[in-house]
């Protein structure tokens, strides 16, 4: 597999995203992961010896000996296929505190797998059996943390469901931060953050990629029937803040102006047992 970070050296288009006069990222939220970095991978179908146990031992033997001591990493992660576009898909997470971070984890990446194993060849053979599982091709996002995250207390001892929702920021002439901030804060505190169904949620903007416009929201729930509760939550849990007719329809107006309408899902696999 090829490393997450190989084309994040061109540290002049961070100035690209702030360039985003109606929305900011993490606004006055707490200290956390400023960016998040999503590479989307595909598995080597031609592989006869795939074993998916293999490859969860191959990985955490990376993981404990490459990603948990990389000073410059604050979070991995993994995420298989449930309902994507395609059944070779699984992407890997990363979050950093800084955008020089994700250029100096490369290198520390490097320094500590040579110190883990120090012979070339044992070194060779073990990135030579882990890339074995993957195709050459992959995709790469950087997306900047947003503040109302709903935060994981500890990370889950077991595989949980993801469902990633991909909205697009409609930039309107009559839109300010400040009442972007007022209606997403009212929405998520009233809604997100007492749905009980939802376990970990964040929400983060494009920082570089393919597409600025881009709002991406995971939300995380135990198993794939929660989400259909989830959903179902939100509808009465909005219904109760906005008791009123009227009032609900005002703030979906108002609110509806900084989206498109246009919007993407995507469920995914978290692997426990895989993750920093």
């Amino acid at each position: 597999m090829k490393t997450t970070h190989r084309l994040f050296t061109a540290l002049v288009v961070m100035l690209l995203f702030f360039n985003f006069n109606s929305i900011s990222a993490q606004d006055d939220g707490p200290q956390g992961p400023q960016y998040v970095t999503a590479t989307t991978m595909h598995w080597n179908m031609n592989y006869e010896n795939f074993k998916l146990n293999e490859w969860k031992e191959i990985e955490k033997e990376y993981l404990d000996n490459v990603t948990m001591k990389n000073e410059h990493i604050m979070g991995a992660s993994f995420y298989l296929h449930q309902f994507t576009k395609s059944n070779t898909e699984l992407v890997y997470v990363q979050t950093y505190a800084t955008w020089d971070d994700i250029d100096k984890a490369g290198a520390r990446d490097t320094e500590l797998a040579k110190e883990a194993w120090p012979d070339d060849d044992a070194r060779s053979e073990f990135f030579k059996k882990r890339n074995a599982y993957y195709d050459n091709r992959h995709s790469d996002e950087i997306y900047a943390t947003m503040s109302g995250a709903k935060l994981m207390d500890e990370l889950p001892l077991e595989d949980m469901t993801c469902y990633v929702r991909t909205s697009h920021f409609a930039f309107p002439e009559d839109g300010t931060n400040a009442e972007f901030k007022a209606l997403r804060d009212e929405y998520n505190a009233n809604v997100t953050q007492k749905n009980e169904h939802i376990k970990a949620y964040y929400p983060n903007m494009h920082a570089w990629g393919a597409d600025r416009t881009e709002y991406l929201e995971a939300f995380f729930v135990d198993k794939l029937a929660d989400l259909d509760d989830m959903f179902s939550r939100n509808g009465e849990l909005f219904r109760e803040h906005w008791t009123d007719a009227d009032a609900r329809e005002a703030f979906s107006e108002k609110n509806g102006k900084y989206y498109t309408g246009v919007h993407g899902d995507n469920i995914y696999t978290y692997v426990a047992g895989l993750s920093k």
